[in-house]
């Protein structure tokens, strides 16, 4: 499963043996190579996410394709800003 760009995906031991215990990411998937590599194997260009789902850093990894698990975030809602009232003069 090639990740497509967007994607929000957990690299973590199954991917590599350096990404094992805390040292697993959650990354949004920017963009994926096409450089030829052992089979399996894909290299990865993201963004890690911080605990509140934004990105603390760039990042390109290289890691086996089947290792990656594909995660579901809540849905960040953004606020419409205020809208200032005008008085009509009278």
């Amino acid at each position: 499963m090639k990740p497509a760009p967007g994607t929000v995906v957990l690299v973590g031991a199954a991917c590599s043996v350096q990404f094992s215990g805390c040292r697993e990411l959650r990354v949004r998937v920017a963009s994926v190579d096409d450089r030829a590599n052992y089979p399996g194997w894909i290299w990865l260009t993201g963004y890690v996410l911080g605990p509140k789902g934004q990105a603390v850093d760039k990042r390109e990894l290289y890691v086996q394709e089947s290792g990656l698990k594909v995660l579901q975030l809540p849905a960040v809602t953004v606020a419409a800003p205020a809208r200032a009232r005008v008085r009509a003069r009278s």
